[in-house]
């Protein structure tokens, strides 16, 4: 029974939210959801929720599409370093630094995404990109993304960094053991809830249960760091709220509608096909009476009627064979006495269908923060206005997600690789600088990312718009071209060697710098002052 607060006139007072409230008509009297911190909501019901997202990516053409449009539009083919050391706090100059980021960039590059080798991975099966991918379809899938660092000695490697992607599947409680304060979901923490140590299960393969943390299998204990510092482990998600030790899939929100609209779709089309299997049936004008009490007879074993059913059914098969009239070279049916043709179209095949399948992927759609266009890959019904500013309000959510998750599972990497780079004289810092790579960590190790550029609709249109932009101090080429996913020193190095191959094969620069030498021909000399020789 729910209490109530009386005023002075024993007439129930007023919330100060209707939202808090009864609301119209006690809509919402039984309405009471309990208050909770962020683990007691998500953790008791994680490893169902997580499951589930999985097997709708698995067997969900949207829920996979989701996936990928995520990965794409976030990471792309290639996630480039743009190395960016803070050169004033390490006291060091600009061209040193830009000197720095050169080498640094090359390095990296050189060893992460070497195709062959795949030494980063401890598995040796990804490159430093395919990780950053999964990274991204982990987080969408399971809310969040784990990974540790190994020293790993290979020949022909000359790092022994490496990067054992670990399945958030597999980090839970030693033995089933209960949450409690310092250890929850597989984390443990200090008062702080700060993560100090991760609990990976191993498990004996064979097994299925032990991925639910009650089967065989054994634990591993990996701690977040190590005594000087060196992160050991990685684990990258969005937390929503203080003490919060797990991320949320981002299909909760959504998995009902989803999971029903799967349903939906398999039931209308064995409707559509079982309407459009049947185009006429013949009806006999047997009475019903005989009709009953020979199909009674054949299935209760009386041989007599057995036999006149079948004789009946016998002869009306017979006369069908032979009773072919055709006129002009169509068929006209000829029908046994007392029968008729009674024709059978389909009814509607969508009855609504479309219009509901719509509304709920419009739903699922601002679920997952995407546009309804770009999650179905349906853009009949937006002019490019439209389809422009729903992209650009993806556009907006995919580079949160980029900053957060993409480069911050990269600049973890990148900052584990350095230290060995720099420790092993392959990179070597400037002279000059007053701090070391261990007093000014986060100064050394800053750094961009370049993902997948954003999709241009009308690519003439958006190139005048970032022009224009560059040429009003607005927007810089290093801003535009990373939009486009490109790091503009490549294109600038690359414009010089192909200028200088021009004039060494006798052809005519390009048209943008033809254009530059015509504007500075045209420009009129500066008159000489008064006084001055000429």
């Amino acid at each position: 029974m729910q209490s109530k607060i009386l005023d002075m006139h024993g007439k129930p007072m007023a919330s100060s939210y209707a939202g808090a409230g009864s609301g119209l008509g006690d809509q919402l009297a039984e309405w009471n959801p309990s208050l909770k911190m962020a683990d007691a909501g998500l953790l008791p019901t994680l490893q169902q929720g997580n499951a589930r997202a999985e097997d709708l990516v698995k067997n969900h053409g949207y829920a996979n599409g989701a996936v990928q449009l995520h990965v794409d539009n976030i990471v792309g083919s290639l996630f480039r370093l743009s190395y960016k050391p803070n050169w004033r706090t390490l006291g060091i100059s600009e061209r040193d630094a830009r000197d720095l980021a050169t080498d640094v960039e090359s390095a990296f590059r050189e060893h992460a995404e070497d195709p062959v080798g795949c030494y980063l991975d401890a598995e040796r099966k990804r490159t430093f990109t395919m990780m950053v991918r999964e990274t991204v379809a982990t987080h969408v899938i399971l809310g969040e993304s784990m990974a540790s660092a190994e020293w790993i000695e290979r020949p022909g490697s000359l790092f022994k960094t490496s990067i054992k992607m670990i399945s958030p599947k597999r980090v839970s409680n030693p033995n089933a053991t209960t949450d409690s304060q310092f250890l929850r979901g597989g984390i443990e923490q200090d008062r702080n809830s700060a993560a100090i140590a991760y609990h990976v299960l191993n498990p004996r393969y064979g097994f299925s249960e032990s991925l639910n943390g009650y089967g065989y299998g054994e634990w591993r204990r990996v701690p977040r760091e190590t005594r000087w510092g060196r992160q050991q482990f990685i684990h990258t998600f969005e937390p929503r709220e203080d003490g919060q030790s797990r991320g949320a899939n981002k299909f909760l929100a959504v998995m009902e509608q989803l999971f029903m609209i799967d349903k939906l779709q398999v039931t209308k089309l064995q409707n559509a096909v079982v309407s459009a299997m049947y185009a006429a049936v013949i009806e006999s004008d047997l009475d019903s009476e005989t009709a009953h009490a020979m199909i009674a007879g054949a299935t209760t074993g009386d041989e007599q009627m057995q036999q006149g059913l079948a004789n009946h059914l016998a002869f009306s098969a017979e006369y069908h064979k032979g009773a072919s009239v055709k006129m002009n070279g169509v068929k006209i049916p000829h029908l046994f006495p007392g029968e008729q043709l009674n024709l059978k179209t389909p009814g509607n095949a969508d009855n609504g269908f479309a219009a509901l399948e719509s509304s709920i992927l419009g739903y699922t759609a601002a679920g997952m923060g995407v546009s309804k266009e770009q999650l179905t890959r349906d853009y009949s019904k937006v002019n490019y206005s439209s389809a422009r500013a729903s992209m650009l309000e993806s556009w907006r959510y995919f580079m949160g997600e980029r900053k957060v998750i993409a480069a911050g599972f990269a600049s973890s990497v990148f900052s584990l690789w350095l230290e060995e780079a720099i420790n092993k004289k392959i990179i070597k810092l400037p002279r000059k600088a007053k701090y070391g790579f261990y007093e000014r960590k986060s100064a050394w190790c800053n750094s961009e990312w370049i993902g997948q550029g954003r999709l241009a609709i009308d690519g003439l249109k958006e190139v005048k718009e970032a022009v224009l932009r560059i040429e009003s101090g607005l927007s810089t080429y290093e801003k535009e071209l990373a939009i486009q996913g490109e790091d503009y020193q490549e294109i600038f190095s690359q414009q010089v060697r192909e200028t200088e191959e021009r004039k060494a094969a006798g052809l005519p620069p390009p048209s943008w710098a033809m254009a530059m030498l015509l504007n500075e021909a045209e420009t009129p000399e500066e008159p000489v002052k008064k006084g001055e020789a000429a």
